[in-house]
């Protein structure tokens, strides 16, 4: 019973640290999200996004259907043809009328917005942040 209370007692003070410096990198992490919302950078960690792609789109924020939606939301999109799309916006070319988004099968899609059938938001990117 004693070995039991010392391994127990050694797992404790092993995990407590751990647990302490995981929070803090989740604060700092959070910190560091917020910061880059607040001069209007969007992370969109993707190696098939190329910056020729990011020139491409050039709104960032934009209505359409009458919500608004900001680059790095997750969209669903259905369109005319009953294709379904469900991704990452990168934003919108104006001259085509076309939103562009990487899916989660890593395509780059461009699609025109008359072609588009419903269009739903399905977590916006800074959401999390907008209590703090």
């Amino acid at each position: 019973m004693e070995v039991f209370r010392i391994l127990l007692n050694y797992i404790q003070r092993l995990l407590i640290p751990l647990l302490i410096v995981n929070i803090v990198g989740y604060i700092l992490v959070v910190l560091k999200e917020k910061m880059y919302l607040k001069n209007n950078i969007i992370i969109i960690d993707n190696k098939h996004v190329t910056p020729q792609h990011l020139d491409k789109a050039d709104l960032k924020e934009f209505i359409i259907d009458g919500t608004r939606v900001k680059a790095g939301d997750e969209i669903k999109i259905i369109t005319k043809t009953k294709d379904k799309f469900e991704g990452i916006l990168i934003g919108a070319i104006r001259s085509e009328r076309a939103i562009l988004m990487v899916t989660y099968k890593n395509e780059i899609k461009k699609l025109n917005v008359d072609n588009i059938i419903k269009f739903k938001i399905i977590s916006r990117y800074s959401l999390f942040f907008s209590f703090l």
